[in-house]
């Protein structure tokens, strides 16, 4: 069995939303970039929590995962996001840009359409913070057919978690030893 992806979010994962007074975790810190399309006199403040990128750099090569940005960040996942993080550089999904006035028109995340027929028959731990609880089926319906599926869904006000990493290293790890377990036969 191959490496499970590890697909990663950033809007409300990396980047928290603001609280309703505007606020934002005391962690991160802000940065104003120019994400791609966007007008040079029109940049987009974001907040990330500098700590991140050296945790997340350790599961990332790990060798227990394969890193694939999944946001609609897209490309600017892989220039802008990654290096303000100082994380190594991975590929990303080219989602499209649905015109789409909810993340959930059909009921559940909007991306999943194309992230399950591009995961084929791969596990996968994918951090988003959007998640309905169709995906948590959808994720348990593809675990039980043998593709070993988990979904983390962080507080998008709070963002991802030490205890996130924490059990995405647990799984990875279990899926490490099924796969060894696998080879062997």
């Amino acid at each position: 069995m191959p490496l499970p992806y590890l697909l990663l979010d950033i809007d409300g994962v990396l980047i928290p939303f603001p609280a309703a007074d505007g606020s934002t975790p005391p962690t991160h810190v802000r940065h104003t970039v120019l994400p791609t399309g966007r007008h040079p006199d029109d940049p987009v403040s974001i907040w990330l929590d500098p700590s991140q990128g050296g945790i997340l750099t350790e599961l990332l090569t790990s060798g227990l995962v394969t890193p694939v940005w999944c946001t609609s960040w897209r490309k600017d996942a892989t220039t802008i996001i990654g290096p303000l993080l100082g994380l190594p550089d991975f590929p990303y999904l080219d989602l499209p840009r649905p015109q789409i006035t909810t993340s959930h028109p059909d009921g559940y995340l909007w991306k999943r359409d194309y992230v399950d027929p591009w995961l084929c028959k791969d596990p996968v731990v994918w951090i988003d913070d959007d998640f309905t609880t169709l995906d948590h089926g959808w994720a348990q319906e593809r675990t039980a057919r043998g593709l070993p599926t988990l979904l983390v869904q962080p507080d998008p006000y709070v963002g991802l978690l030490a205890d996130h990493l924490v059990e995405i290293q647990a799984w990875a790890t279990r899926q490490s030893g099924t796969n060894e377990a696998l080879d062997a036969v």
